[in-house]
């Protein structure tokens, strides 16, 4: 709270790294420990946009639903992508009321082109590739194995271009334990 807000009215927290991490379990700790202290908290997960084959170019989508609206002091709102069925497809409409805090959490929350609206930007390492394979394997589903292990592939090369974790202003080396 103490970081200036750069979304409009909004402070936007990115928790970003590779996949099985620990991003979303962290986003889980921070909006939890936010809400009970009375900020108004909105989380949004870049799995909600992403599939194998559109993992990062679905931005714009988030900009004009969200960010765009958000920087205006208006709600935003998308269609989170459904995986019930194995497959992605739309899926229901999401909306975001004006927070104090958006907290913005996954694999590209915090590319070069959201910067300057950041008012905090976290990366997390996870462990090696091995580690976050089997942890994102055992969170999805064994059968998602191989999509994961290219994804793995994709973002390595993502972040080494986009300089994620260069830029970001606090790195957590270690995995972060799963909410219980």
């Amino acid at each position: 709270m103490a970081a200036p807000p750069r979304l409009g009215a909004v402070r936007l927290l990115a928790i970003d790294g590779p996949s099985g991490s620990g991003k979303s379990t962290l986003a889980g700790k921070v909006v939890a420990e936010l809400d009970s202290r009375g900020v108004r908290v909105a989380l949004v997960s870049t799995d909600e946009f992403a599939t194998w084959d559109e993992p990062v170019s679905w931005w714009p989508r988030l900009e004009t639903g969200v960010l765009a609206p958000l920087r205006a002091g208006r709600p935003g709102g998308y269609r989170r992508v459904d995986w019930t069925s194995g497959v992605p497809r739309p899926g229901e409409e999401v909306e975001i009321d004006v927070p104090d805090v958006l907290v913005l959490e996954g694999v590209s929350s915090g590319r070069a082109r959201i910067r300057p609206s950041l008012s905090l930007l976290t990366w997390l390492d996870g462990g090696s590739e091995t580690e976050r394979l089997d942890r994102a394997a055992g969170r999805d589903g064994e059968e998602s194995r191989a999509d994961l292990r290219r994804w793995q592939l994709f973002e390595r090369g993502w972040f080494t271009v986009d300089g994620t974790r260069a830029a970001a202003d606090r790195v957590v080396t270690q995995a972060v334990p799963p909410l219980t």
